[in-house]
């Protein structure tokens, strides 16, 4: 097992890539968020407590919003925030902006992985999560991009993924 034994980390595909889009009311949305939820409290069950998260719109909010809520039942969760660069929100919709800098300000730690934005900052975040972690919970549906680089990277780093499937 790598990474720190006691520690989970997430990736998830961003609204663009959901059906839904940014209708979190959509019952698929709803179905996904319980089983994030699900997946969260069952690594809380067998041990994990330090949760890592890259703070994306879409399934990384979910995320850290599942974990933040587990927090509040279960004190000795911790929570991480894994920002890929200080720039990360600065384009998105304004709501989008004002939810990201909720999250963070609630969570217990913030690593910045990159002091500006490159075009490799996502991955290095992403590489770090895996880094530091040995259980990876995925919202993946087999696509390219960004959740498909970290699977692939946690399957090279031999860590636990538990796939969670996105309701079409």
């Amino acid at each position: 097992m790598r990474g720190r034994p006691s520690t989970c980390c997430f990736t998830g595909h961003r609204p663009s890539k959901l059906p839904w889009r940014y209708d979190e009311r959509d019952p698929r949305c709803v179905l996904l968020k319980g089983r994030i939820a699900d997946a969260v409290e069952a690594a809380y069950e067998e041990g994990y407590r330090h949760f890592l998260c890259g703070m994306a719109m879409g399934c990384d909010f979910y995320f850290c919003e599942c974990v933040l809520q587990l927090r509040e039942r279960r004190p000795d969760v911790t929570v991480e925030a894994a920002i890929p660069c200080p720039s990360q929100p600065d384009a998105w919709p304004p709501l989008q902006r004002q939810r990201y800098e909720h999250l963070v300000a609630r969570c217990d730690f913030e690593t910045l992985v990159s002091q500006q934005y490159t075009a490799s900052c996502m991955q290095r975040r992403d590489r770090y999560m895996v880094d530091h972690a040995s259980l990876l919970i995925a919202a993946f549906d087999g696509s390219a991009g960004g959740t498909r680089y970290t699977v692939e990277y946690a399957m090279r780093r031999g860590i636990s993924i538990v796939d969670l499937d996105i309701p079409t």
